[in-house]
């Protein structure tokens, strides 16, 4: 998967990520309905998700069944590396920086980063 994944898109990924194969309707019925989306928009996103790579489908009698082909972690691994390769010359301190400024980081944060740190030095 080269394409990057928009954000409406990854709103569509996140249901499938959470729980799958799911059809069409059933990705569109757990979709927040803030969201404003039809049954048609989501078909439109799980379509350009396909195209991407991201996702893939099987047959079920008349209706496709929708799985990641992309796992979450992976995914996520991806983004950050380009995020921290964009804004911060590919450190990661300077990025843990920035999310700690303005009280970005929760005292468990502070606490997952701590433990961490002690394996990575061990």
């Amino acid at each position: 998967m080269a394409e990057r994944i928009s954000e409406g898109e990854h709103a569509v990924m996140e249901v499938l990520w959470g729980e799958s194969p799911l059809t069409a309707s059933e990705v569109a019925a757990r979709i927040p309905a803030s969201r404003g989306w039809s049954e048609r928009t989501v078909k439109t996103m799980l379509g350009r998700l396909l195209a991407k790579g991201a996702l893939s489908h099987q047959e079920d009698g008349r209706r496709y069944l929708y799985r990641p082909a992309v796992d979450r972690a992976e995914y996520a691994g991806r983004e950050t590396r380009k995020l921290a390769d964009r804004l911060f010359g590919g450190r990661a301190a300077p990025l843990v920086a920035h999310l700690a400024a303005g009280d970005g980081l929760t005292e468990q944060d502070i606490a997952e980063l701590e433990a961490l740190l002690k394996e990575l030095k061990a």
